[in-house]
């Protein structure tokens, strides 16, 4: 009697179909693999737990938008929508006092309101779900603003416990990832509206006529999508043990990729919980084996959108040929050689990736310390210096510097402390995106005994070796003096704020606020934020300039703002004092050439370097002082040759 392998050809075509069948898992398979082989520290169980909670938010995410793109929608408002059910839940919690067991089921139901409105904007208001969505996720980002006043809310501890562990090993973010990937499943395979959400982006027409409500149904939906992404935002909230009104930014695109990789269609239709759950995990596998390799944060993104868009070009494949059915004949036989040829390709692939990952990690020749730097941003000139000043200190030293960019997101430098802890670096340097959200993660450091230095900015409810810091508000506090002198104490003047909620922008702009109120001729006449970018001050500053007639001064929060504000004057023919913060060689070069009036530089490159040597020696077992300042000064014409 034929056994069942010999009925279908032997193990190697029943392997080849399994691969075909199952694009994602294959590829999470190979990505494990590939990371195993070019890191010792990624395939260990502190580090397999790691994975899983990085990939706890976009998977919980991910399962909602799954429901919309299987429905043939999209969601783009998720993202937003975790960040003010969030911070709905430490409002109420915390200011209002209302208690948690109420608290928690409100934000939950602010979560899915906004997916309501979605719902409704689409199904009744006839809206395509790209803007509606849109449009609810400037929308639910605004409204975490103003509820927040720009600033993260604590959470109590009772909820913060939710980012904790059951038992001291497992994650609770990891048991509500799958509880909620299990509900996801039954609700697509078990109830009437998952199998209409199949049938809707299957044919959307044909669902109508056979009787579905398809209004109704895509209220539902986009409910559903709303509910999910308010618990990841209480997720999300709770690693940080606060909640941050500008989290979650851009992880709607995160969300859709998972669902994608996992194997839905975009046209709808098609998707399982389990490949949405494969794809958050490929995501989660690359950033976390990147960042254990100390790849460049520039390449990872490189990297991370080459594999996904490698993984939908190969899902792609697999379904125009068929998929892997069987068959005899002429047709089996040029199916085969098709999928002969997806398979050349995916080995074609899997080879320029770990080909790609080989080049991209850098040697390392020291023998010395393992020092980890996880910067806020290196999208900003000053953290560029501040990073370069460090990266020197370490080559001097002989030490081994691994500097990551958390891109101003909170969850994703938690994300690299916890991956330096498990590498076991000796010692670690946090520029933290936010002190109150730094906490936590800086707490797990302080529990596997590594010291970590807070750099620029302090670390709250955590253990610091020491802070290596400008004063912020002291210099702040220089500006409106520099301000007032510039003006003879009289004016009208506008302040472009940084990133709301950031403490830099917190501390600066109550230091030039305390120090312009001496001078009671001097009036702020307006005040908005530009994100500590140029463009955006540009754009902001010409705003101003339309809506408050003549300014005779402007206070930005950092230089790139000060510049965009200088070029919107220059190209409305009008003149003003202008006064940066960071003193980046751009806006010393602009204060010499007279287009910034001044800018109180912070010597972000020295702050690298004494951060590192406090690290160096924090590893070494060397006391250390508790606050190290480097100074800050007034940079204007007279003196700007000295710090060039």
């Amino acid at each position: 009697m034929a056994t069942d392998t010999e009925k279908t050809g032997g193990v190697w075509p029943a392997l080849r179909r399994f691969l075909l069948e199952n694009g994602a898992l294959t590829a999470l398979a190979v990505l494990v693999v590939v990371m195993s082989l070019l890191s010792g520290d990624f395939l260990t169980a502190q580090n397999l737990l790691n994975v899983g909670v990085q990939a706890a938010v976009i998977a919980v995410l991910a399962f909602g938008v799954t429901f919309v793109i299987i429905a043939g929608g999209i969601d783009l408002s998720v993202g937003s929508v975790a960040a003010l059910s969030a911070t709905v839940l430490a409002f109420l919690a915390t200011v209002e006092g209302v208690p948690v067991w109420l608290a928690l089921p409100l934000a939950a139901a602010t979560g899915t309101a906004c997916g309501l409105v979605n719902g409704a904007l689409i199904a009744y208001g006839k809206l395509p779900p790209f803007i509606a969505t849109l449009a609810m996720l400037s929308v639910g980002r605004g409204l975490s603003l103003v509820i927040s006043e720009g600033s993260p809310i604590a959470l109590p501890d009772s909820v913060a416990a939710l980012g904790g562990s059951i038992g001291g090993w497992l994650p609770v973010p990891v048991l509500i990832m799958v509880v909620m990937g299990l509900v996801t499943a039954v609700i697509l395979r078990r109830t009437f509206t998952g199998r209409a959400m199949y049938a809707i982006g299957g044919n959307e027409e044909a669902a109508r006529l056979s009787g579905i409500r398809v209004k109704r149904q895509k209220l539902g939906i986009y409910a559903l999508s709303g509910l999910f992404a308010a618990v990841a935002g209480v997720i999300l909230a709770s690693r940080l043990a606060s909640a941050q009104p500008q989290a979650a930014q851009g992880y709607e695109l995160d969300a859709i990729a998972a669902v994608v990789i996992g194997g839905a269609s975009l046209a709808g239709g098609v998707g399982t919980a389990f490949g949405t759950l494969i794809g958050a995990l490929i995501l989660a596998v690359l950033r976390n084996g990147l960042n254990l390799l100390s790849v460049s944060a520039f390449w990872q993104q490189v990297v991370i959108g080459v594999v996904i868009a490698l993984a939908v070009l190969f899902d792609t494949l697999r379904r125009r040929s068929g998929g892997a059915g069987g068959g005899t004949g002429a047709g089996a036989s040029v199916s085969r050689g098709r999928r002969g040829i997806q398979l050349a390709i995916a080995a074609a692939v899997t080879a320029v990736v770990v080909g790609a990952l080989s080049f991209l990690v850098p040697n390392s020749s020291s023998d010395g310390p393992r020092v980890g730097m996880s910067v806020s941003t290196l999208n900003n000139p000053f953290f560029i210096q501040m990073r370069d000043g460090a990266q020197a200190e370490a080559d001097e030293a002989g030490v081994n510097l691994v500097v990551t960019d958390a891109q101003d997101d909170a969850s994703q430098q938690a994300d690299q402390i916890q991956n330096f802890i498990s590498t076991g670096v000796d010692a670690m340097v946090v520029n933290p995106v936010d002190s109150d959200a730094a906490g936590p993660p800086v707490g797990g450091a302080n529990n596997a005994d590594i010291p970590v230095i807070a750099a620029d900015r302090g670390v709250t409810d955590a253990e610091v070796a020491t802070l290596v810091a400008s004063d912020n508000v002291e210099g702040g506090r220089l500006a409106a003096q520099a301000m007032a002198e510039a003006l003879g104490e009289e004016g009208r003047i506008v302040v472009l704020q940084g990133t709301p909620g950031t403490s830099a922008s917190r501390e600066r702009g109550a230091g030039f606020e305390e120090g312009i109120a001496e001078f009671p001729d001097i009036e702020v006449v307006a005040e908005q934020t530009a994100d500590f970018d140029r463009s955006k001050g540009l754009d902001v500053m010409t705003n101003m300039l339309q809506g408050n007639g003549d300014i005779d001064g402007v206070f930005a929060e950092n230089d790139e703002m000060a510049l965009g504000a200088a070029a919107a004057l220059s190209s409305r023919g009008e003149e003003a004092v202008v006064i940066g913060f960071d003193g980046t060689p751009e806006g010393l070069e602009a204060v010499a050439d007279g287009v910034l009036h001044a800018s109180i530089a912070q010597q972000p490159a020295e702050l690298g370097r004494t951060a590192v040597r406090n690290a160096i020696a924090a590893a070494n077992g060397e006391a250390l002082e508790k606050t190290v300042m480097v100074p800050v000064e007034v940079v204007t014409e007279e003196n700007v040759e000295d710090f060039s």
